[in-house]
């Protein structure tokens, strides 16, 4: 019997959405790094499976309708640009009902946990299947210690170390597997010299010693080989931009053998430490200059979006 072509079309796109194009050995969740539901919806599209988004004030500014807002002077009020990010989410998570979406809460070097907090709370309503981001600073740790113990899942950003994730697993300790991600940004690792690959290996090994339940989210993936390898590493999730997902879906969603190496170049190794999980958060040394520099963009985009 011949299908009339919009019937097979309809089937296709059926089996596609249902993720048939998963590879068969394939753990570690894929994420899309994105503030535009239309590039949600390719990946969707390319890939035939989605089980997450991660976004943030940056790739809210760089979604095209903000874009066209302002390369008209139309910038937002506060309010208005709260609702055009609560909208997005919201149909982001339609396209994704069953996926996390991480929401990030406006945090610069100067906002206090219980602002970060009164924030989160309201991002956590606006869909069911969020997770609130902060910054892995004091202030953000403090309010998502805080938001754990209200019910909140979180996903603390913006790390660069082990004593950053040791912090995030201590602030978090009694959250059940799935509530709590930590996501180390390899790519500016790498910006700066350091191979960025290193840290993903070091936290999950040092996660070994825990109770599993914060998830690693390598972040800040800049090309294929950084997906590779954290893929063989065994991340938890790792989170992509629309180009590298679209590259890994041309290339036939290459998944890494055992004789797979990563080569990090010239980039400085970055050693392992033992980190004793069991202290306070507060005893962690947290600071790192790329935390505050990450905050610093990341709210002065937001800025950039609102009207004086």
């Amino acid at each position: 019997m011949r299908f009339p072509e919009e019937y097979v079309f309809s089937i296709m796109d059926s089996l596609v959405i249902r993720g048939t194009m998963r590879p068969k050995d394939l753990k570690t969740r894929i994420f899309l790094d994105g503030g535009d539901p239309e590039e949600t919806r390719e990946i969707i599209r390319l890939l035939g499976f989605l089980d997450g988004q991660t976004t943030n004030p940056t790739l809210i500014s760089k979604n095209p309708r903000a874009r066209y807002h302002l390369e008209r002077g139309e910038k937002f009020t506060r309010e208005e640009i709260l609702d055009f990010y609560r909208e997005t989410v919201r149909e982001i998570h339609e396209l994704i009902p069953e996926g996390s979406i991480s929401v990030e809460v406006y945090g610069d070097l100067l906002t206090f946990a219980e602002e970060m907090l009164r924030q989160a709370k309201e991002m956590f309503s606006w869909i069911p299947n969020a997770h609130i981001k902060f910054p892995t600073s004091r202030e953000g740790l403090k309010a998502a210690e805080q938001a754990v113990k209200n019910g909140l899942r979180v996903n603390l950003t913006l790390c660069f170390t082990q004593e950053q994730a040791a912090a995030v697993y201590a602030a978090t300790r009694g959250a059940k597997r799935g509530d709590v991600y930590v996501s180390p940004f390899i790519g500016r690792l790498d910006d700066r010299g350091e191979n960025g690959m290193d840290l993903i290996s070091h936290i999950l090994k040092m996660y070994q010693k825990g109770d599993g339940h914060v998830m690693v989210l390598t972040a800040s993936v800049r090309k294929i080989d950084h997906l590779l390898f954290a893929l063989k590493l065994g991340s938890d999730i790792i989170t992509l931009p629309f180009n590298v997902l679209k590259e890994w879906c041309e290339r036939g969603l290459p998944v890494p053998q055992v004789d797979y190496v990563y080569h990090p170049g010239n980039f400085k190794n970055i050693p392992f430490k033992e980190v004793d999980l069991t202290e306070n958060w507060q005893a962690y040394d947290i600071r790192h200059e790329l935390t505050d520099k990450g905050m610093e963009r990341f709210s002065a985009d937001w800025n950039g979006l609102i009207k004086a």
